[in-house]
């Protein structure tokens, strides 16, 4: 076995949903960044052992492989193999854990991770519509209730106490941090600007008045709105993942080692409760505790998801996100989870900690985690 190292990695700004990306097609826009993303980390194109993609809704421009139809369409070169993942709103962090375990096993020693998504153009759901038959077959409707993305985090607010104000007050928390780390050049290590589109569009001056006039957005008496919920947004990541070796034989420096990684299964009703497992299983399977770790990047992909989160691990939540998070940055699924193995990545080198652990929730009951280390 061999160590995983997060070489470095670029990505796009987060455009909000019609904004600065809304008429890029996504592969250009892939293809673009895993180019810039080589050239940034100095690795030639033709030592790329596979590309590994995550996408949630292949269909249109994402449909057909478009990991392989972003690389190709790049210019780069053929002879490199590429798949597309999904698993839900982990499907890049998944992918960057299949490149790992590559890489670990000795069979790879140059794996490029991505992610991408058009929400602008392929919101949501989009792949499955009228004449494309029943999402659920009958035998899961037996054993589970179908719920919503949004009914489950409603639902988890419910299960753990969390009201309007606590929900806001986490909203407010991510679009502060957000501005202060664009306001201090945080994040231009890691963004390519794609051409009119510079910076994150997210962040957006919210207080607890403002968002407290905001109307609940999945049940009448519900505390979950567009405020302290993620943003729908356009974007696409990219990492290199490479062998101990392979850095060492080409005189590279790593951001991090990807220490450890799992993925776990979760009631598929609550669905969105995954982040509070995966944390529990990686912690026991590396040996570590809560306290071992620095920095948490916990997904927001609804305030209650967090807050849950939160209160089940007693976390400070001066500890988590500390860059601001998904209510205020965005999220496009396929691509968040290795634009936050890479925010994460350069946090601790901006810090000078030692760990960091990222999860996510993830659509159908899944829940992903990761820890890096920092190189020394």
């Amino acid at each position: 076995m061999t160590n995983a190292m997060l070489l470095g990695g670029l990505r796009t700004p987060v455009a909000k949903r019609g904004g600065g990306l809304a008429g890029q097609h996504a592969a250009d826009l892939l293809g673009k960044l895993m180019r810039a993303t080589l050239e940034s980390v100095g690795v030639d194109a033709v030592d790329v052992n596979e590309v590994i993609v995550g996408c949630v809704t292949a269909t249109g421009d994402q449909a057909n492989n478009i990991g392989r139809t972003a690389w190709l369409a790049a210019g780069l070169p053929y002879s490199v193999p590429a798949a597309t993942v999904n698993a839900k709103c982990g499907s890049s962090q998944h992918a960057a854990h299949l490149g790992a375990a590559l890489i670990a096993s000795g069979a790879a020693e140059v794996i490029v991770c991505a992610g991408v998504e058009h929400m602008t153009r392929h919101p949501l759901g989009q792949d499955v519509s009228t004449g494309m038959g029943d999402l659920y077959p009958a035998a899961y409707l037996d054993r589970y209730e179908a719920t919503t993305q949004g009914e489950a985090a409603e639902r988890i607010a419910r299960k753990w106490n969390l009201n309007r104000h606590s929900c806001d007050e986490i909203a407010v928390a991510s679009q502060e941090r957000a501005a202060a780390a664009a306001t201090r050049g945080r994040f231009k290590r890691e963004i390519l600007e794609v051409d009119d589109c510079h910076a994150d569009e997210g962040p957006r001056l919210s207080t607890l008045e403002s968002l407290a006039k905001l109307r609940p957005v999945f049940a009448p008496d519900g505390v979950l709105t567009a405020g302290n919920s993620s943003q729908i947004s356009d974007g696409a990541s990219c990492i290199v993942i490479v062998s101990e070796r392979f850095a060492a034989d080409h005189g590279l420096q790593p951001l991090a080692v990807l220490e450890h990684q799992c993925v776990v299964g979760v009631d598929p009703v609550l669905k969105l409760t995954g982040p509070i497992p995966a944390t529990t299983t990686i912690l026991g399977r590396a040996d570590l505790k809560l306290a071992d770790i620095d920095t948490f990047e916990v997904n927001e992909a609804f305030a209650s998801v967090l807050g849950a989160w939160i209160n089940e691990l007693q976390v400070p939540l001066d500890k988590v996100n500390v860059n601001g998070g998904a209510i205020a940055l965005g999220h496009p699924v396929g691509a968040t989870g290795t634009r936050l193995l890479l925010t994460a990545a350069h946090e601790l080198r901006e810090s000078g900690t030692h760990r960091a652990l990222v999860t996510m929730c993830c659509g159908g009951g899944l829940g992903t985690a990761t820890i890096l280390r920092a190189v020394a």
